[in-house]
């Protein structure tokens, strides 16, 4: 039950970054998707910068190709451990968080 032990993962990248050819965010996104877990979305920020302190931002005048990008999934405290591993091997510069959270309501449709 996702309602007892959940944890929210937050992981930082950027948008330019790449995993097996393909967009980082996406890969990671299919891996927990592969994995099982409960669900994963990925938000594009408007502004960040990282340890680098390298702004990127989507201001018009000053426009970033490296946006920031954030992937947040919730999970059993014990799915979310396992699936750690593996996104230490896909993530080359980046944070990824781990946070324990009181779910309240989680409810699925019939989906695809």
């Amino acid at each position: 039950m996702l309602e007892q032990g959940s944890t929210l993962m937050r992981i930082f990248v950027g948008e330019s970054d790449e995993y097996d050819g393909k967009p980082l965010y996406q890969a990671i996104v299919e891996e927990l998707r592969a994995a099982g877990l409960a669900g994963a979305t990925v938000l594009r920020g408007i502004e960040g910068f990282g340890k680098s302190s390298v702004l990127h931002t989507g201001h018009v005048l000053r426009l970033s190709s490296d946006l920031p990008i954030v992937i947040e999934c919730v999970d059993r405290s014990e799915r979310i451990e396992a699936i750690l591993p593996r996104l230490d091997e896909m993530i080359g510069d980046g944070l990824l968080t781990l946070e324990r959270v009181d779910v309240r309501i989680y409810r699925a449709g019939d989906g695809p």
